[in-house]
């Protein structure tokens, strides 16, 4: 009972703090890459195959995908997904400080929780119901479940499975583990001790533990294979994204990307206090700096794993890395009240961590809030765009033009699964041109254009205002049919 409330109570924390993000900027709306994951679901929820081969088409996440399907027959399907995008943030404050607590004291826990909430870029792909937040989020509460009962086992890998239907990195972590508990579990039963049971349950316990850990990236490489034919449709569309967009790649670019990124999500003071929290803690509490130290070193693996894979080296996919380390930033400041009074590290620790804290609460006025002023006006700025969009496709008239139309051009291709999810079209026929033609939808004037694109180096882009007839329009977009 004590912890279905504890989890009862998590939960309604994490609702909390959606509602309260949401509140704070007072818009939201689905990126590019999720647009994507509803229309297909809801591709395969009619049984349609999904249309992967679209021109500048994100990397399909399967249980995003399956979310799509599910939320299919709701005609909110896009509010619903922001709905449980919002949640997996608030869950992932609510996990690190479940994971501070659990290492190094509430107030540790506190603080992390703190920090990584009111970053810049993890609230503009939260808002935005990225998927990136809710894999951090599952490898989080992974961490909390091992934390809290060593060799869990089976709880543990299915957490890491769910990140791995949403990030192929999260395979590592699984991997690890299931390496992990190979090599250093007790038989028997998880967490039981060495005079559990042995023999038969052993194996039906390793069985378990191999095919959970194995189950993302062979579903994975499944659905590409069944919807494209090539079990790794995914690596190679990303790639060639990446070469398309001129996104930093290569191992080359490995040392000057990584810090720039991970400097992005934790300023300065952070990482200083995330150094002091990993050298005190790894000195007088080790056993409790392993997992998080061992977390944020494979999620560096993972991102040089994709510069030598030639992948795009984006900032977010750096998140569960910055998210172990906003846990020492927590230890480092306030870890040493975890300590005994008479401990002698504290004569060493609590001077650093009190000016590592006060770093920390000095800066944040000068480094974060106007950042998080300018990223609240342009959130609200792009969901005006956006819901205009949604009003003007959905018109009657409108939506019956853009179906009975062989081809619908658009500026970017950002707008192509907005409108295929909102007129009911395949993306195919959305396609990206310049000059004057018949059936356009285009902004109206250079603001709107500015705020469209997808990305400055995505082919195809026309982003001058539209200037011929109208046969509809409003204070964003025009339709011309």
């Amino acid at each position: 009972m004590a912890r279905g409330r504890s989890a009862l109570i998590d939960w309604l924390a994490g609702g909390a703090i959606g509602l309260a993000v949401f509140a704070w900027f007072g818009h939201a709306f689905l990126n590019y890459d999720t647009f994507y994951a509803l229309v297909w679901g809801g591709d395969l929820a009619h049984g349609r195959t999904p249309q992967y081969g679209v021109a500048v088409a994100p990397t399909p996440h399967p249980l995003a995908e399956l979310l799509g399907i599910v939320l299919a027959p709701f005609g909110s399907s896009e509010d619903l997904m922001l709905a449980i995008a919002l949640l997996g943030l608030g869950m992932l404050t609510v996990g690190l400080f479940r994971l501070g607590q659990e290492l190094f004291g509430v107030w540790a826990g506190l603080l992390a929780a703190a920090i990584i909430i009111t970053r810049v870029p993890i609230l503009n792909f939260g808002i935005r119901g990225y998927v990136d937040l809710p894999t951090a989020a599952f490898v989080v509460w992974a961490a909390v479940l091992e934390v809290r009962r060593p060799y869990r086992g089976a709880p543990v890998v299915i957490l890491f499975g769910l990140a791995g239907l949403l990030r192929p990195e999260a395979w590592l972590y699984g991997a690890a583990y299931w390496f992990w508990l190979m090599t250093t579990a007790p038989r028997g039963e998880p967490g039981a001790g060495p005079d559990g049971h042995s023999g038969a349950a052993r194996r039906a316990q390793v069985i378990q533990w191999t095919l959970l850990a194995a189950a993302a990236p062979l579903i994975w490489l499944a659905t590409d294979l069944a919807i494209t034919g090539n079990p790794l449709h995914s690596l190679t569309g990303t790639h060639d994204l990446a070469a398309q967009l001129g996104r930093k790649t290569g191992i080359t670019s490995l040392p000057s990307v990584a810090p720039s990124r991970l400097g992005e999500i934790l300023r300065l003071p952070e990482l200083i206090a995330a150094v002091a929290g990993v050298a005190f803690t790894l000195k007088w509490m080790r056993d409790r700096a392993h997992l998080p130290l061992v977390i944020a070193l494979l999620n560096g693996v993972a991102y040089t794993a994709f510069a030598i894979a030639r992948l795009p080296l984006l900032g977010r996919y750096l998140f569960v890395g910055a998210c172990m380390l906003a846990v020492f930033a927590g230890a480092g400041a306030l870890g040493w009240l975890g300590l005994p009074r008479d401990h002698p590290g504290r004569r060493l620790w609590k001077p650093v961590g009190i000016a590592a804290l006060a770093a920390i609460v000095l800066f944040f006025p000068l480094q974060q809030v106007h950042r998080l002023n300018l990223l609240k006006d342009d959130i609200a700025n792009r969901d005006r765009i956006q819901a205009d969009l949604r009003d003007l496709v959905q018109r009657g008239p409108v939506k019956r033009g853009l179906r009975s139309c062989a081809r619908i051009y658009v500026p970017s291709h950002r707008l192509v699964p907005l409108i295929a999810l909102w007129a009911d079209v395949r993306p195919q026929r959305i396609v990206t041109a310049t000059g004057r033609r018949h059936c356009v939808v285009f902004p109206v004037n250079a603001q709107v254009a500015q705020l469209a694109v997808l990305d400055p180096n995505e082919p195809g882009a026309d982003l001058q205002p539209y200037r011929g007839p109208a046969a509809a329009r409003n204070r964003s977009w025009v339709w011309s049919g």
